[in-house]
C-alpha cells in the first residue's frame, strides 16, 4: 500500500494511524475529520466537561510526528470503489482523495426528536440548529449530545433552576441528568419504557436504577412518549405536558454512514465486517482494501455466534490494531469481551459481556444497597456481568469471560468470595 485514507476524526480514526505505524506501514496517510478539532475523547462530553472539571479532551498525539495529514472541518460524501482490493476515490469537501487502503471510522450520530434539534444537512458535526443550540425561537432550547461543542453548549445551559428535560433513560440520560442535578437545575427525565435503561438491561434490571433518580432529586417520568417540543416545554402523547427552559434528546445514535450509499459495500446497522474488520460488498464478499472500526462498524463475532455494533470508548480503542494489520495483510482477529462503563448519581456502573439469551441472573450482594454486582450464566458459563462500585468482580469476571467462561453458580452468588475463587477447579 501507498495510500491510506482514514475517515473519522475521533478516537478510532487516530488509533489506527496510530497503529498502522507501527506495523511498518510507511505510505501516504490522510485522517479527514467533519469536526475542525484535533482528534479528542468523548467519555468525559457527558461527565467532567458537563461537571466543569474539564473543557479540553484532546488526545494525546502528535500527527505530525506520525507523518498523518489532517484535513479537519472536512466532510467526506461518497466513495467510490475500484475492482476489488485495488482501493478507489474518497469525495470529500476538500476535493478527491484516491487510496489503496481505507478505514472507515466515522462512529455515530444522535437520533433527533422530529422537527427539533437537528442538525442542518451537510453541516459539520456538532452544529447546531440555531446560534443557541436549541429549536425554532420560542420554543424551549433542544440539545445533542456528541461533540466537544455540544457539552460546552449543554454545559452553559446548566444553571440553578434552570428547568433541564432530558429525553430518555439510558446511558449517557442517566450521565446529564446527574450533572446537571449536581448544577442546580430542575431536572426532568422522560423515558418511552416502563423502567431505566430497558433496551441495555432489560426491563429487571433496570428498574434496579429507578430510585437513583428520586435519590438525586430528579423527577424521572415513566412509559411517557414525547409528541412535540413547544413553547416553554414539551407536550406528551399522554396529553401530559413538561417544563422545560433546555432539553437534551437522549434517544439513541445511528451509524455514520449515509456517505457510503451507492459505494457497493454492505450495511446492516452499520459498515458489515468479518472478525477482521474488513468490510464486505453488497455481494458479500470481503474487501481487503477496506476496513471499518469503532461506532460504525458492525463486526462478525465467533464468540457470540452474531454480529455486533458497540458504541463504547473500548471498542475505538483496541480494533484499530486488528484493523492495521488487516490492511498490512496479516492475520488478525477482533472478538472481544464487550466492555463499558458509566458513572451516575455518584456511582461506577461498569458491563462486560453480552447478556442476550442468557438463561439466569445471579445477584451479588442488595441492589438496595450501595454495592452490588448481577452476573448473567447459563448454565455453568458466565455470559454477562453488571457491578456497581464493585471495579474487582468486574475485572475478574472479564477476564473469566475471555477464558472458558465457565464458573459456579453458588459461590458466585456470594459477594465475600472473589468472582475468580468461583471458578471451578
Amino acid at each position: 500500500m501507498e495510500k491510506v485514507v482514514i475517515v473519522g476524526g475521533g478516537l478510532a480514526g487516530l488509533r489506527t494511524a496510530e497503529a498502522l505505524r507501527r506495523a511498518g506501514f510507511e505510505g501516504e496517510l490522510t485522517l479527514v475529520g467533519a469536526e475542525p478539532y484535533p482528534p479528542y475523547d468523548r467519555p468525559p462530553l457527558s461527565k467532567a466537561v458537563l461537571m466543569g472539571a474539564a473543557d479540553d479532551t484532546t488526545l494525546d498525539a502528535d500527527l505530525d510526528a506520525l507523518r498523518c495529514r489532517p484535513l479537519l472541518g472536512c466532510r467526506a460524501n461518497a466513495l467510490r470503489l475500484a475492482e476489488a482490493g485495488a482501493g478507489g476515490t474518497v469525495t470529500t469537501t476538500a476535493g478527491e482523495l484516491t487510496f489503496d487502503g481505507l478505514v472507515i471510522a466515522t462512529g455515530a450520530t444522535p437520533v433527533a426528536l422530529p422537527g427539533a434539534g437537528r442538525r442542518p444537512a451537510g453541516g459539520p458535526a456538532g452544529a447546531a440548529a440555531d446560534a443557541d443550540g436549541g429549536a425554532a425561537a420560542g420554543t424551549a432550547r433542544v440539545h445533542l449530545l456528541r461533540t466537544i461543542d455540544d457539552s460546552r453548549r449543554l454545559r452553559a445551559a446548566l444553571r440553578p433552576q434552570r428547568r433541564v428535560t432530558i429525553v430518555g433513560a439510558g446511558w449517557i440520560g442517566a450521565e446529564v441528568a446527574t450533572a446537571a442535578a449536581n448544577a442546580g437545575c430542575r431536572v426532568t427525565v422522560v423515558e418511552a419504557a416502563g423502567v431505566p435503561l430497558a433496551a441495555a438491561l432489560g426491563a429487571e434490571v433496570g428498574a434496579l436504577t429507578a430510585s437513583w433518580y428520586a435519590e438525586a432529586g430528579v423527577d424521572l417520568l415513566l412509559g411517557r412518549k414525547v409528541v412535540a417540543v413547544e413553547s416553554g416545554g414539551l407536550a406528551l402523547a399522554d396529553g401530559g405536558w413538561v417544563d422545560a427552559d433546555d432539553v437534551l434528546v437522549c434517544i439513541g445514535v445511528r451509524p455514520e454512514t449515509g456517505w457510503l450509499a451507492g459505494s457497493g459495500l454492505a450495511m446492516d446497522d452499520g459498515v458489515v465486517v468479518d472478525g477482521s474488520l474488513r468490510a464486505a460488498t453488497e455481494g458479500g464478499e470481503p474487501r481487503p482494501d477496506v476496513v471499518a472500526v469503532g461506532d460504525c462498524a458492525a463486526w462478525w463475532s465467533a464468540r457470540y455466534g452474531r454480529r455486533l455494533r458497540i458504541e463504547h470508548w473500548d471498542t475505538a480503542l483496541n480494533s484499530p490494531d486488528v484493523a492495521a494489520d488487516t490492511l498490512m495483510g496479516r492475520p488478525a482477529t477482533y472478538d472481544p469481551v464487550p466492555y463499558f462503563w458509566s458513572e451516575q448519581f455518584g456511582r461506577m456502573v461498569q458491563y462486560a459481556g453480552w447478556h442476550q439469551g442468557a438463561e439466569r441472573l445471579v445477584k451479588r450482594g442488595d441492589p438496595n444497597g450501595r454495592k452490588w454486582a448481577l452476573c448473567w450464566l447459563t448454565d455453568d458459563r458466565l455470559d454477562a456481568i453488571l457491578t456497581v462500585d464493585r471495579p474487582r468482580d468486574l475485572v475478574q469476571a472479564r477476564r473469566i469471560m475471555a477464558a472458558d467462561g465457565r464458573i459456579a453458580p453458588g459461590p458466585l452468588a456470594d459477594p465475600e468470595v472473589p468472582v475468580r475463587n468461583a471458578v471451578p477447579s
